[in-house]
């Protein structure tokens, strides 16, 4: 048995959240927001890298995610050891 959404139109409205002239939201996780909420109850900064694998307002999903993932490793790693 599922439960509908409580905010049907959620991935819809979340495309369309602007936050200044040039800042749109691409992307929302649950997981980045408890990383950001814990570091800031903790007094740490928290920095969150993702790879884009999904498109939820289109329904395009990528068919292998991994090459992508593994770049964006490699990108990060790369610039925070040089």
């Amino acid at each position: 048995m599922r439960i509908a959404p409580a905010y049907p139109l959620l991935n819809e409205k979340n495309g369309n959240v602007q936050f200044s002239m040039d800042t749109v939201s691409q992307n929302f996780e649950m997981e980045t927001s408890a990383l950001y909420g814990l570091s800031s109850i903790l007094g740490h900064n928290a920095l969150a890298i993702c790879a884009i694998i999904a498109n939820r307002v289109s329904k395009q999903f990528s068919k292998d995610y991994h090459p992508a993932v593994e770049k964006l490793i490699q990108l990060v790693l790369d610039r925070i050891t040089s």
